[in-house]
């Protein structure tokens, strides 16, 4: 926030802006917006992510530009599923509660689970703050309590990649399956060791490239839409080496 106030002071033609919650940033950009910055949202969102509607306090902002996060949940909890053989216990590693992005992945995880897998049970979820430290030792203590845990589903990359190194401290990996989300360089050896057995790659280039163009129109007297959104690719072990998958590595 204070960051965001500097730049604010700075009035910039438009910001482009990934909130990191959802009701704590709302007021910071809407000093923005009253100082007559555009504001756009890319990756995550602030209020409900619904804008330009009239109501709400956190309508303000032209365009959100974002993969659909509550469909990127579900493809998660359809490639740990089959992962296990449909049935067995899960668990999703995530951040912090109130981050739109990280909710709606757990949100589209849950319902997937709920609607076309009623043979895997889905435990509490364990929060680690963003800390793949964390993530690795909260994996090995729902192991210790649930002795036939089956895999576990990490929300963005640091809660999935700590997960598989608390996966690997307990002697489990092969057993206990690995999905991330989010898809940097170094996910190619951690899919080809096995440590992680399916990645799940937003486009972010996608969203900055449309974030920036989105503005530009704006400023220029165009109208953009509310809302944009981007893809998903999974990839495994029998795709990585494929160059049309692994142009969606994060590379920068």
């Amino acid at each position: 926030m204070p960051v965001l106030d500097a730049i604010i002071a700075r009035a910039p033609d438009a910001i482009l802006i990934a909130p990191t919650d959802t009701t704590q940033l709302i007021e910071p950009l809407r000093k923005a917006n009253e100082a007559g910055i555009p504001v756009i949202t890319v990756d995550t969102f602030i209020g409900t992510g619904s804008y330009q509607t009239g109501a709400g306090e956190a309508d303000f902002p032209l365009s959100y530009i974002a993969s659909d996060n509550v469909l990127g949940g579900r493809i998660a909890a359809r490639a740990l599923a089959n992962a296990i053989g449909g049935e067995g216990k899960v668990f999703v590693s995530n951040v912090n509660p109130g981050i739109s992005t990280t909710d709606q992945r757990e949100e589209g995880f849950k319902l997937e689970m709920s609607e076309s897998f009623p043979n895997v049970e889905v435990l509490e979820t364990q929060f680690n703050k963003n800390d793949a430290n964390n993530a690795a030792s909260q994996l090995q203590a729902v192991f210790a309590r649930n002795a036939d845990l089956k895999g576990v589903f990490g929300a963005n990359l640091f809660s999935a990649l700590g997960s598989a190194n608390g996966v690997q401290q307990a002697g489990q990996s092969g057993t206990i399956k690995v999905v991330a989300f989010d898809a940097p360089v170094s996910i190619v050896d951690n899919i080809n060791t096995g440590l992680v057995d399916v990645a799940i790659a937003q486009h972010p280039a996608e969203i900055g490239y449309y974030g920036v163009v989105s503005a530009f129109a704006h400023l220029t007297g165009q109208s953009i839409p509310v809302s944009i959104g981007t893809g998903f690719t999974i990839m495994d072990k029998a795709n990585i080496a494929d160059p049309e998958i692994a142009k969606y590595l994060y590379n920068e």
